[in-house]
């Protein structure tokens, strides 16, 4: 009887997540070691070593996260996101989870949609009851005609007069509005005013966005108000926030900006 040879099975390639398991195992770290140096959640390393990107919150977070924890180990950072993106090109459909807000500091928890809902009609609210009290109390008083008989009602002053008197206080201005991150890992979308995105990205600690300037009505929408820093031109605006919260329909036109600090 001849003697068949047995072929040796061919060893697939690993996985994106295989790959840095491999890697942390071998330098001797745990995963809190990795979410620590990552500033990534643990679970969320969990998911990435099983291959499980698709329980991220986003396509961005499960190539994100990989690159971060490919710079750890000291690997190629391009390599697994260019694995991660196969990977989930591999499962199409690909249905990232919508996230109409953030939990801070969670990414991967999205509230529900009514909660945004309200959160968006309550800053509506707000925008209106200020450019009510603005409107009302800010803007140039008519002269009641006079009681008495006989006499003429003054004339209005001047409307140059008027105009020349505002300008000082009412000049704003101007240059380009650039956002800043002050810490790792701070996400923002800004769309425009028929809700377009113009730009969906998580900026590391000191990288810059600068709003186009032909952008119509551009909006804000951040987790991190806290770290992120607002400059027009060479005004700095002030903080949106003391602390991570979500915030949503910032405008970024440099009069609203700046109109809050104007005298």
């Amino acid at each position: 009887m001849d003697n068949v040879e047995t072929p040796e099975p061919t060893s697939q390639p690993l996985t994106a997540g295989q790959t840095l398991l491999k890697a942390r195992e071998e330098a001797g770290l745990s995963r809190a070691d990795i979410a620590s140096r990552t500033k990534v959640a643990e679970r969320h390393i969990l998911s990435i070593e099983e291959d499980r990107f698709e329980d991220l919150a986003a396509r961005t977070y499960a190539v994100g996260f990989s690159r971060a924890y490919a710079r750890a180990m000291g690997l190629d950072e391009k390599v697994i996101a260019d694995k991660v993106r196969a990977q989930l090109d591999a499962h199409e459909p690909y249905a990232p989870v919508t996230q109409p807000s953030f939990e801070p500091g969670d990414p991967a928890r999205v509230p529900s949609s009514g909660l945004a809902w309200l959160a968006g009609g309550a800053v509506v609210l707000v925008i209106g009851l200020v450019f009510y009290f603005w409107s009302s109390v800010f803007s140039p008083e008519g002269e009641l005609p006079s009681l008495l008989p006989g006499e003429e009602p003054s004339a209005a002053p001047a409307p140059t007069q008027a105009v020349a008197a505002a300008s000082p206080s009412a000049a704003v201005p101007s240059g380009p509005v650039v956002l800043t991150a002050n810490a790792d890992q701070v996400w923002l979308r800004v769309s425009d005013g028929s809700g377009a995105t113009l730009v969906e990205t998580v900026l590391g600690r000191g990288e810059s966005w600068t709003v186009p300037a032909d952008a119509d009505a551009p909006k804000l929408r951040t987790a991190r108000p806290d770290a992120l820093a607002i400059t027009v031109g060479t005004a700095a605006v002030p903080a949106l926030s003391d602390k991570p919260e979500t915030v949503s329909g910032v405008s970024l036109a440099p009069r609203d900006l700046l109109g809050s600090a104007a005298p």
